[in-house]
């Protein structure tokens, strides 16, 4: 057994990179798991008498699990090829007379065997891993909605292998699935489109945040189906997952508001729903609305000309009448409005959004004047 042993880790030297790339340590184990193979099989192999019962694969348990995450599922195949190689090498010196295929029948039938231990032990460990992976993922996207960001962030994105931006959050309902398959789902689709994806089911709400994207079309595009029946907003696109809770944030109050604005489309962004999540107490649509509509009419002609045009109606005639100017200089100031703010005031939906952002402003305190 030692010489077989021996013999064995020669030739894992001569024909396996990756064991050599390996620590003295991890070298070291992976020959006491090679002895404990061979010393296996001896053991089993002495009970012919007894119909020789079924082999007792319990040698991977000698090394320790550390040794799991260096040397791989296809390592350890090709570990086990190369010392039955070699235990097959020396079957003529091995068996005794008139025995040479009947040991030769029993290293196939061990080495069968072995290779669905060395199965089971790695398809434990992705289960545990898979497990851990699951919880991981729910705490980062738990984490970004509730706006709870640091340094550990990355540490436990990078555990799952996230390395992608820009970053987009979408927020929706969850389908009536279960949780688990909803996420597998989505996992499975981002390695389709070559996307990262982390997602999170917190009640009936499902909760997607993609990387990598090059548009947030693209993103939306690549998860929308995974989702289920009802509203789904998009969140503004941020630099990297740091930054990921704005979006976050964004999405999740613009689902809250989605049901104001039935017509909506599927999916809708979080920026087109500024003026509902304003209304449902969004403090971030707020402050938007004040810095993106007010401040820059804030002291021009051009916040009486909105407000006017607005409180008749979006009547041109009737604004022009009431600031005793032409309605070609109503026009002009109205196209200057589009310009500064990015609304439109001849638009319904623009309207509604300039009115609400209009009366925000209002009520802030920020001087008209």
């Amino acid at each position: 057994m030692g010489a077989l042993g021996t013999a064995a880790m020669t030739r894992m030297e001569e024909r396996l990179p990756w064991f050599r790339a390996l620590s003295a340590e991890d070298r070291s184990w992976i020959g006491l798991v090679a002895q404990a193979g061979i010393a296996g099989f001896v053991d089993w192999f002495q009970h012919a008498a007894d119909d020789r019962p079924a082999p007792n694969i319990e040698f991977f348990g000698t090394a320790p699990r550390e040794l799991k995450r260096s040397v791989s599922l296809q390592q350890t195949v090709d570990m086990v090829r190369v010392i039955v190689e070699v235990v097959e090498a020396q079957v003529e010196e091995l068996a005794a007379p008139g025995g040479l295929e009947q040991l030769e029948q029993a290293i196939l039938r061990y080495t069968r065997d072995v290779a669905f231990a060395a199965a089971q032990v790695y398809a434990r460990e992705a289960e545990v891993r898979g497990a851990w992976d699951a919880r991981l993922e729910a705490l980062i996207v738990d984490a970004l909605v509730r706006g709870e960001v640091d340094d550990g962030l990355h540490s436990w994105a990078a555990a799952l292998g996230w390395t992608s931006s820009p970053v987009v959050v979408l927020a929706g309902f969850a389908p009536d699935d279960d949780p688990h398959t909803v996420i597998d789902g989505l996992r499975d689709r981002g390695r389709r489109i070559g996307l990262d994806l982390l997602a999170g089911v917190q009640g009936d709400r499902l909760i997607v945040i993609v990387g990598g994207a090059d548009s947030i079309k693209e993103a939306a595009r690549g998860v929308v189906p995974k989702f289920g029946p009802g509203p789904i907003v998009i969140g503004p696109e941020v630099p990297d997952l740091h930054a990921a809770a704005r979006s976050a944030r964004a999405a999740v109050a613009g689902l809250r508001a989605a049901p104001a604005w039935p017509d909506a489309p599927r999916p809708v962004l979080a920026e087109d729903l500024l003026a509902e999540r304003a209304l449902d107490g969004d403090e971030d649509a707020r402050a938007q609305l004040i810095e993106n509509v007010y401040k820059p009419l804030a002291g021009t002609p051009l916040l009486d000309t909105l407000a006017t045009y607005l409180e008749q109606g979006t009547s041109l005639e009737a604004t022009a009448r009431l600031l005793f100017v032409h309605p070609n200089t109503v026009r002009y100031r109205l196209r200057k409005i589009t310009e500064l703010t990015g609304y439109q005031p001849t638009e319904g939906r623009s309207a509604f959004t300039l009115q609400v952002g209009l009366i925000l402003g209002r009520l802030s305190g920020i001087p008209a004047n």
